[in-house]
């Protein structure tokens, strides 16, 4: 398997990771502002090497390098607030449960600006009543806004965004359009 993986930087937002592995996402990162203008991804909030059991190269893969120039391009315009077509990445799908693989699905068919609540996304994956279910998908998604577990909130609001906080999914929320997100 080429893997490439690429720091990418975005005005307003910080630096970002992106982990690509045969033409498709494997990882991605939210920008984060970095301590200090490092350029260690170990100082982003997760990190694709923390229990995700991948070595990853920094070296470019061959045949890759134009797919991930078009993904970066693709967050960049989607971060500056332009109607980028995220859905249309390509990214791996493949999780440890068909369920968890049934939410990510059905996470990428909700349009920007819509949101859905935990329970709501489990009926989606075809499990009503397993939205504790559908919040442990969202809290462990490594692929932040191409399966975007920031259109998921809780019944009662807008709900967590792990390490990230409630103020950068509201910030997601808004730069998608989503009205409540205030």
């Amino acid at each position: 398997m080429a893997v490439t993986q690429v720091a990418y930087e975005v005005d307003g937002w910080g630096v970002g990771e992106l982990v690509v592995a045969d033409d498709r996402v494997v990882w991605h990162e939210l920008p984060w502002p970095r301590a200090g203008g490092t350029e260690d991804p170990s100082q982003t909030p997760t990190h694709p090497g923390h229990g995700a059991g991948r070595v990853v190269s920094r070296e470019p893969s061959r045949g890759s390098t134009s797919f991930v120039a078009e993904a970066i391009r693709v967050l960049q315009a989607y971060f500056a607030g332009e109607p980028a077509p995220i859905e249309d990445v390509p990214v791996d799908l493949e999780y440890e449960t068909a369920f968890f693989g049934r939410c990510a699905s059905a996470l990428r068919t909700i349009p920007r600006g819509e949101v859905v609540s935990y329970g709501e996304l489990a009926a989606l994956a075809g499990a009503p009543g397993a939205a504790r279910a559908a919040g442990t998908f969202c809290a462990r998604s490594h692929l932040s806004i191409f399966v975007p577990c920031h259109r998921v909130v809780a019944a009662d609001g807008l709900g967590s965004y792990g390490s990230y906080g409630v103020a950068y999914k509201r910030r997601l929320l808004m730069l998608e359009g989503y009205p409540d997100a205030l």
